[in-house]
């Protein structure tokens, strides 16, 4: 595929459109390249492709500090979710309420996903990636552990919500990071852990809900991960320097200011507004790029119905066990293990491919880059993922042995972890100067899907069994997953051309 030439800025347009119009003043052309000569000496930016300040450059341990650092954060969010399911029956009985208010204890919490990153990631191309980090996962391990002191469903439901937009922060945050501070030809290999890492707590959550509950009661559910997260949170005060490009020059700059006297500015100060006009704009930008970019408008779509198929397999698996087999409910915790083996091998063989196929294309290309070399990754995932839902979905309903089913549920979340990580890494790539809306926009749907699939996966199964109801999401796959990556990496550039210009 020919590469492409991203959208010019309106700043390159307005140059281009100078040049092109010519001055029939000469006078004010002379004062116009005097300006522009003074401005670009004050002009700040990286001393050079080799300044360590400039977070590309950074060392090894600086670089996976941040990224392991923003993994096991996003493990503690989904784990919040995924590790309630054993104790809903307590949870239930302890505080008086229904089955369908109970289940709202997981629901209301992936519901904020959705919210909470629209406002967060537009605040981190503001405050800068760390501040926002810190804070909500602060914010998160209080509400968190209030949760664990409920006594009403009021309250719990309440702290559950106001937990997870504290939560949410890791999806408004991960993928950002990864993109400041990894060059495109070395992110495969850190995003595939990225994403491995988060991906692993709806699996192994269960388990740890089970024994944790076991042992000592549904509460500790909530004390434990808030724990966990403050040791994170505290440790990111050391090893979570800030990274976002902007931010760090606009520091330059105020320094070069203060102990100079001249006007130091950076690109991005030239048009400078005032705070609360920026405020204005960047929480609005998410919702913009959602109804105005058709890229973000077709990778939403193909992650949302991603994680909503992730989430309903995840409702269902638990009850196969159980009621299909007759299992005790300890045992059928232990075959999350093959949703972990799954995950393992599509992060591993994802990072090892990834990379070297970005290289590839590169230079056949003759060096130029286009974010289209991230998809052909997604075109394995997209392939298994339906016919894994066939294969689970009949082995379970026709009770087959259940190593059967355990290799099924391992092959489909490969196939989740292969096409998430690749989706998402192209829209990183295709929105490089607004990553953190881009990322918010595109994991709005996904949040949503995850929200609602759960809600009817019960009546779906009880209508039509565990076979057709598996089947009807793999047709629906066949028609929706299964083209996207064809579509992207024929039209991708031309549909980030329709793009409407951002704010």
């Amino acid at each position: 595929m020919a590469a492409t030439t991203p959208p010019k800025s309106d700043v390159e347009k307005a140059a281009t459109t100078a040049r092109e119009s010519g001055c029939d003043d000469k006078e004010a052309e002379e004062n116009q390249t005097s300006s522009q000569g003074d401005q670009d000496e004050l002009l700040v930016d990286w001393d050079g492709p080799d300044d360590p300040q400039n977070p590309l450059n950074w060392s090894m341990f600086w670089k996976w500090a941040v990224a392991l650092l923003t993994s096991f954060g996003g493990l503690v969010t989904l784990m919040s979710g995924a590790m309630l399911a054993p104790a809903l029956d307590s949870i239930g009985k302890d505080l008086n309420t229904s089955p369908d208010t109970t289940n709202m204890c997981l629901s209301i919490f992936v519901l904020a996903f959705a919210f909470g990153p629209m406002v967060l990631a537009p605040m981190t191309e503001i405050f800068g990636r760390r501040h926002v980090w810190i804070v909500c996962s602060a914010w998160y391990v209080i509400w968190n552990g209030v949760c664990g002191f409920a006594t009403s469903q009021g309250l719990m439901l309440s702290a559950r919500l106001l937990a997870g937009l504290g939560a949410s922060a890791e999806f408004a945050v991960s993928n950002p990071v990864l993109g400041d501070t990894w060059r495109p030809e070395e992110r495969g290999r850190s995003f595939a852990i990225a994403t491995f890492i988060p991906l692993l707590g709806p699996a192994i959550g269960p388990i740890l809900g089970g024994v944790i509950t076991n042992s000592v009661g549904w509460r500790w559910l909530f004390w434990v991960l808030s724990i966990f997260d403050a040791i994170l949170t505290i440790s990111a005060i050391w090893l979570f320097p800030e990274c976002y490009e902007q931010l760090l020059l606009h520091r330059k700059a105020i320094k070069l200011r203060k102990e100079t006297g001249r006007a130091y500015h950076t690109r991005w100060d030239i048009h400078s507004q005032p705070l609360t006009q920026k405020l204005k704009r960047s929480v609005v930008r998410p919702v913009w790029m959602l109804v105005t970019q058709p890229i973000i408008q077709l990778v939403s779509l193909f992650l949302a119905y991603n994680f909503g198929t992730l989430y309903f397999v995840l409702t269902s698996f638990a009850s196969i066990w159980i009621t299909q087999y007759h299992q005790s409910v300890s045992a059928s915790g232990l075959h999350y293990i093959a949703l972990v083996i799954g995950s393992t091998i599509g992060a591993q063989l994802g990072a090892a491919l990834t990379d070297r196929l970005w290289a590839y294309l590169k230079k056949r290309a003759g060096g130029e880059t286009a974010p289209e070399y991230r998809i052909p990754l997604m075109i394995p995932g997209s392939i298994v993922i339906p016919i894994s839902l066939f294969w689970f979905g009949w082995t379970a309903e026709t009770m087959q042995k259940w190593i059967v089913v355990d290799i099924a549920a391992a092959v489909f979340n490969f196939g989740i972890i292969m096409s998430t990580h690749s989706q998402q890494q192209y829209v990183m790539e295709a929105y490089r100067g607004y990553m953190a809306s881009a990322t918010a926009a595109s994991q709005f749907l996904r949040s949503i899907f995850a929200f609602a699939f759960p809600l009817f996966a019960p009546a779906l199964f009880a209508r039509l069994g565990y076979g057709w109801g598996h089947s009807v999401l793999a047709f629906v796959f066949l028609g929706l997953g299964l083209p996207s990556p064809f579509i992207l990496w024929k039209f991708g550039a031309k549909l980030r051309a329709k793009g409407k210009p951002m704010l």
